[in-house]
């Protein structure tokens, strides 16, 4: 089995690189970890889609990423997410926005994304439904499920989870892909698989109970879980850390 994904273990090799060669040689041995993580769960590596979170990380750092093929973009912040959409509108990315949605920035977000994983009320949906243009297809959503019960944290609870996925369903604006979560932080293998599989075994209630949807898409998994996530069934990681470094600065928009 691989041994847990470790992103600071070559940081003595990496002082003499530049910033894109750290980046390069973060992103390599990342797919190598998730590959090898696959293989370990019997899944095909290709199931998997890595997808990277760069709020904070400015425009060079993204336009790196997408030269080493992450072209699935993750911010949680729009204002500074519509910022590097205008500067990096030239190249092929697939913009997924994963960040807490307010009721006044749902137009930009259903105007300037491809994908929403983060929907936790109907309300938002709505939103999002109606002020998707009709020029573009159907926004892609990810139900955000508070899979711990946190008090703190945001998310559906899932005993609520399949009345809100019926209601997202019937909007012609979006197309219900599956559900996200953050667990409740954990360093131990079993503690962060059982939270995982808890998801997953509510995406497959939900996919037996509204049997004309396709979820296909478990969003779980970041730079510290990667391992359990892959184990669970994760089809769509979302990492900062282990592809950009340390962040070392936080920016709220």
């Amino acid at each position: 089995m691989a041994a847990p994904y470790q992103p600071e273990r070559d940081v003595e090799q990496k002082i003499a690189m530049t910033h894109s060669q750290v980046l390069s040689s973060n992103i390599a041995s990342l797919r190598a970890h998730i590959a090898q993580c696959a293989a370990d769960a019997r899944r095909n590596p290709a199931e998997i889609t890595l997808l990277a979170v760069s709020k904070t990380r400015n425009t060079d750092e993204v336009a790196d990423a997408v030269a080493n093929g992450l072209t699935n973009i993750g911010e949680n912040y729009l204002q500074e997410a519509r910022e590097k959409q205008q500067a990096l509108s030239h190249l092929n990315i697939c913009w997924h926005f994963i960040g807490p949605i307010q009721s006044n920035k749902t137009r930009e977000i259903a105007e300037h994304f491809s994908w929403v994983h983060s929907v936790d009320r109907l309300k938002i949906a709505r939103r999002l439904s109606d002020q998707r243009p009709t020029s573009l297809p159907p926004l892609n959503i990810c139900l955000q499920v508070n899979i711990s019960e946190e008090a703190t944290k945001s998310g559906v609870l899932p005993s609520n989870a399949l009345d809100l996925a019926r209601g997202v369903a019937a909007l012609p604006g979006l197309t219900l892909r599956g559900l996200m979560a953050i667990p409740a932080a954990s360093t131990d293998l079993a503690e962060q698989r059982q939270a995982f599989a808890q998801l997953r075994q509510l995406r497959d209630q939900i996919a037996s109970a509204l049997p004309e949807l396709t979820l296909d898409t478990l969003s779980m998994g970041m730079s510290g879980d990667i391992d359990a996530a892959i184990l669970e069934g994760s089809t769509l990681l979302r990492v900062g850390t282990a592809i950009f470094g340390p962040r070392t600065s936080a920016t709220k928009n």
